[in-house]
């Protein structure tokens, strides 16, 4: 990952926008993200020079729960091992402000041809359904 710069709470939400567009087309709005950003307990970015190529972060309680969220890397700097690097700087957060001695639940959310990717970590699945709806706001 020679040239690769890592950044912690950094990440900006037009980087963030710009990033999201490169694998799952239209972002969310601009207030929206800078709302995501602000209450984002962890944000991992990388950066070849000035540009955005990776991303993840962590939200959660701090307590009971840490979720994963927005694991994305360019196309085109993929299996290059900066997923994994996003994965470990996150645990490392979890770890670094978990209560020692407790289990915490970290969870994600992943397309099926990416779970083998997270089972390298521990992450199993179970039977529970992920439920979800867009929520429009009037």
């Amino acid at each position: 990952m020679e040239g690769l710069v890592i950044k912690h709470n950094e990440l900006k939400a037009e980087e963030f926008i710009e990033l999201w567009e490169t694998v799952w087309g239209q972002g969310p709005s601009l207030e929206q993200t800078r709302l995501a950003m602000e209450n984002t307990l962890f944000r991992v970015s990388v950066f070849d020079g000035d540009k955005i190529v990776a991303m993840a972060r962590v939200i959660g309680d701090k307590g009971l729960d840490y979720y994963i969220k927005d694991v994305i890397v360019r196309p085109e700097y993929q299996s290059r091992g900066i997923g994994r690097m996003l994965i470990e700087e996150l645990l490392k957060f979890v770890e670094d402000n978990g209560v020692s001695g407790t289990d915490i639940f970290v969870e994600l959310c992943a397309v099926p041809d990416k779970i083998p990717f997270y089972e390298k970590f521990g992450f199993d699945s179970n039977d529970a359904k992920r439920l979800k709806m867009f929520y429009h706001v009037k």
